[in-house]
């Protein structure tokens, strides 16, 4: 039941792979620190390897047959592709789902304000933070400002070497006797959470000169007027490259690992594999954090609605049939898990944990206490998913999230699972999960891509 450290069992050119995707990988994190930033990094990136939209297809009438690569994307923030396999899609799919969304503050609609000449952003935290953990670090400011016009402006100021980036202050030590006192959750309250974004007044002006200096420049480099934040979507993230760790290189530090990790090795194994009998399937989805709701979220009707898309354009449709090809599924719902960490041992179950370096983790089910919530995969599939792995040479591993009654959490597993699929959680190890900085092993990785290539050729169960 031990398994073995997989950078162990890696020869030179097994190596030179392991750093070539970890590389590939941290440009991916770079370019893509909001779920709109992925979509465009994905859909630029599947379309160079042959995937068609499949909006376009529908207009010219063109039919699917194996092989066909097709794509539909939901507002800019959530994407699915398929590669058409030589079997009936009614006999179901094997399917890839991750979420590009992450952990951040978000921008108010009314945010702008000055207080003792200083210029602040109001934010509203999004997903499970520890926020004392987003003070006093350099931050940048992703998104998007949709005009009255009908015009976007792309805003991306903090991640080049010239720009300006924006912080959180703290309390300094010296007078902080009291806010120490405080429980973790309270030492930084989510009120407090706001960025500074400027302190120099306006020449001439007496009232809120800070903060209409910054309108001003806000003017002049974006065009963007006050009211304009009524309508944009505005991410404040950690500004900064994903980096290599450790003296041997062998880890990756970045924001944002949860869940782009998963993301990124699923869209990698969908890119890799051949000519498949059952049609592949990615889905890369947002909302994830605060419960996969709204029109983007995997609770949404996007992904039943598009399967009924490409069923008809595959002349397999009608609405039994997609209730039996949805049915047929098999699925690994792909979402991080926490890693071991020996300064915080007495919070894991240590034969039903994950570590660094050991590859691939499944978690037969997550959920808190009594495995509420959770999708708990069935003994046939995981045998099935073990046959498949130690087929293909995978390196894998089992965990659960953390002791029974310590805590817990969830993924898109069991939206997934109300359609009868089997479905069970996967995914890479990850140290600081949802803290600004997350780690990774390149080893896991690697793995994990390796893993799912096999998954979409091989399942069937």
């Amino acid at each position: 039941m031990v398994r073995k450290n997989a950078w162990k069992s890696y020869d030179e050119a097994k190596l030179a792979q392991v750093n070539a995707l970890a590389k590939e990988y941290m440009n991916f994190l770079d370019n893509g620190k909001t779920e709109r930033e992925c979509v465009d990094t994905i859909v630029n990136m599947i379309e160079e390897a042959g995937y068609v939209e499949l909006p376009s297809l529908i207009r010219e009438g063109k039919k699917l047959s194996a092989g066909d690569k097709v794509y539909a994307v939901l507002m800019n923030k959530s994407v699915v592709m398929f590669q058409m396999g030589t079997k009936p899609l009614v006999e179901g799919m094997n399917i890839l789902g991750a979420h590009i969304d992450s952990p951040r503050l978000d921008i108010k609609q009314n945010p702008l304000y000055e207080d003792s000449d200083f210029a602040l952003l109001d934010t509203h935290y999004y997903g499970g933070v520890k926020k004392y953990q987003w003070v006093t670090l350099p931050l940048a400011l992703h998104g998007v400002v949709a005009k009255k016009d009908g015009s976007i402006v792309e805003i991306n100021i903090g991640e080049n070497e010239d720009d300006p980036v924006f912080f959180i202050s703290d309390l300094l030590i010296h007078l902080s006797g009291e806010q120490l006192e405080k429980k973790a959750a309270k030492v930084i309250e989510g009120e407090a959470l706001d960025i500074i974004v400027g302190s120099v007044p306006l020449a001439e002006e007496e009232k809120d000169a800070v903060k209409l200096g910054v309108l001003k420049i806000l003017k002049e480099n974006y065009e963007i007027e006050e009211e304009d934040f009524l309508s944009a979507e505005l991410e404040v993230v950690p500004a900064g490259k994903a980096r290599e760790a450790g003296f041997d290189r062998s880890m990756v530090l970045a924001y944002g690992q949860d869940d782009r990790v998963c993301a990124y090795t699923s869209l990698k194994a969908m890119l890799e594999i051949g000519q498949t009998e059952r049609t592949a399937c990615c889905i890369l989805v947002d909302k994830e954090e605060i419960g996969s709701v709204g029109a983007t979220g995997m609770q949404s009707r996007f992904f039943e609605n598009t399967v009924a898309e490409v069923m008809n354009l595959a002349g397999e449709y009608s609405e039994l049939n997609v209730r039996r090809c949805l049915a047929a599924c098999d699925m690994l719902s792909s979402d991080v898990s926490a890693a071991f960490d020996p300064s915080y041992a007495a919070a894991f179950e240590k034969k039903n944990a994950a570590f660094f370096g050991k590859g691939m983790v499944f978690n037969k089910f997550t959920g808190s206490r009594g495995k509420g919530g959770s999708n708990d995969a069935n003994a046939e599939y995981i045998a099935h998913i073990r046959s498949i792995m130690d087929s293909s040479d995978v390196s894998y591993q089992t965990a659960e999230l953390g002791k029974v009654d310590v805590g817990g959490g969830g993924t898109i597993a069991y939206i997934l699972a109300l359609y009868g699929m089997n479905v069970i959680d996967c995914g890479v190890a990850v140290l600081s999960m949802h803290a600004p900085w997350e780690a990774t092993s390149k080893a896991d990785i690697y793995e994990t891509k390796c893993g799912y290539v096999a998954f979409l050729e091989k399942a069937c169960l």
